[in-house]
C-alpha cells in the first residue's frame, strides 16, 4: 500500500470526513482521493458515504487482502494478495529474481502448494498460505534459523487463536495428543540462493490450516477452526509477520524461544535420513538448529530430515 493510500485509510478510520478535507489535507486533487478510495473498497474496505463523508465501517478492518493485512502491520513487508496461485514459494522466487526483498505473498487459495521433498500441501481457500521474502545478511549456515523462527511464529500465533500449538523438529507446528501423538496443524518450507559464504536470498513458507474443516483434511492434520474456532485470518498473519519480524532481528533469540515452544525433545523419535533410518531420544537443538538423538549406538547429530514422534517404549 502507497503511503498516500495508506494516509487515506486512516483518515477514514478516523472519520467521516469529505472529499474535499482530504485533498486538502493530502494535497491532491478530489478525483485522485476518489481513485483511492475505491482502490480501498476493491481491496474489501467497505467505505461507506455519508452526507458527512466518507467513513470506514466498523467491519472493514476484517478484510483479507493485501492492504488490510498491511495496514496496522508492525513490521516492515509489503504485502501482494492473491485469491489463487498456485505456489506462494514459487511467486516469491520470481520477485526475489527480480531484487525484491521484505515481500509477502499471500493466496488465499493455492493450487499446486508443495511441502518437503516436494510433496502436495492440499491448500483450499480458508487457510494461510503465505511466503515471506528477505535477504539476510547471513552464512548459509545460519539460514535454518529462519525456518526455527517461523515455527515460533506460527505457534504462538495459533496460541493466541486459542490452540494448544507446539514445534515438532524441523518444520511442523502441531497440536499434541496423548503417548507422542499429534495432529499437524502447519508446515514450513524455507528455500534460498545463495553462496558459500552468504545468503543472496530466502523464501520460507508458512502453511496454516486456519479456516479449515478438519473432516476435509488428511489423517492426522487439524485446523485452528476444529480446535479453537474460526480465526480471523488478518489479524493472524499480522501475528505471525511481526513476530517473525521479531525474531530474525534477533537470531540469538530463536532456539530459546524455540525450545519453549518444542514438543520433540525427550521423544522417542524416526528420522529419515538420507535413505536410512534414525531412531532414539531427542535431546536437543544446537545452535544451529540442528537435532542430537540419543541412539543405541551413541548421540547423532542431525541437520536435516522427516521426524516422526514414536510412542514410548512400554
Amino acid at each position: 500500500m502507497n503511503d498516500t493510500r495508506r494516509a487515506v485509510l486512516e483518515a477514514l478510520a478516523d472519520g467521516p470526513v469529505s472529499g474535499p478535507e482530504l485533498a486538502a489535507e493530502l494535497e491532491c486533487s478530489r478525483a485522485a482521493v476518489w481513485k483511492h478510495v475505491e482502490a480501498l473498497r476493491d481491496a474489501g474496505f467497505n467505505v461507506e458515504s455519508s452526507g458527512s463523508g466518507y467513513v470506514l465501517a466498523s467491519d472493514s478492518i476484517d478484510a483479507y487482502s493485501g492492504p488490510a493485512i498491511e495496514y496496522g502491520l508492525e513490521a516492515p513487508f509489503a504485502v501482494e494478495y492473491h485469491e489463487t496461485l498456485a505456489s506462494t514459494n514459487d511467486r516469491a522466487r520470481e520477485l526475489a529474481g527480480s531484487g525484491e526483498t521484505d515481500v509477502v505473498v499471500v493466496a488465499d487459495e493455492q493450487t499446486g502448494g508443495r511441502g518437503r521433498l516436494e510433496r502436495v500441501w492440499d491448500a483450499p481457500a480458508g487457510g494461510v498460505w503465505l511466503s515471506i521474502l528477505c535477504r539476510p545478511e547471513i552464512p548459509p549456515a545460519r539460514a535454518p534459523l529462519y525456518t526455527l523462527a517461523a515455527a515460533v511464529a506460527t505457534a504462538r500465533a495459533a496460541r493466541e487463536a486459542g490452540v494448544d500449538a507446539a514445534i515438532k523438529w524441523p518444520n511442523d507446528v502441531i497440536v499434541p495428543g496423548d503417548g507422542g501423538d499429534y495432529r499437524k496443524l502447519a508446515g514450513i518450507l524455507t528455500e534460498m540462493e545463495g553462496e558459500t559464504d552468504r545468503v543472496a536470498w530466502l523464501v520460507v513458507g508458512i502453511g496454516v490450516n486456519a479456516n479449515l474443516e478438519a473432516a476435509d483434511l488428511p489423517e492426522g492434520a487439524t485446523s485452528i477452526c476444529d480446535e479453537a474456532g474460526v480465526v480471523g485470518r488478518r489479524r493472524f498473519v499480522q501475528r505471525v509477520l511481526e513476530t517473525f519480524d521479531e525474531y530474525r532481528s534477533n537470531l540469538d533469540a530463536v532456539i530459546p524461544a524455540w525450545r519453549d515452544l518444542a514438543a520433540t525433545p525427550g521423544q522417542r523419535v524416526r528420522i529419515e535420513v538420507a535413505g536410512t533410518e534414525l531412531v532414539g531420544r531427542a535431546v536437543d537443538v544446537d545452535g544451529h538448529g540442528a537435532l542430537t538423538v540419543a541412539t543405541d549406538e551413541g548421540e547423532r547429530t542431525v541437520t536435516t530430515g522427516d521426524c516422526e514422534h514414536l510412542r514410548p517404549i512400554e
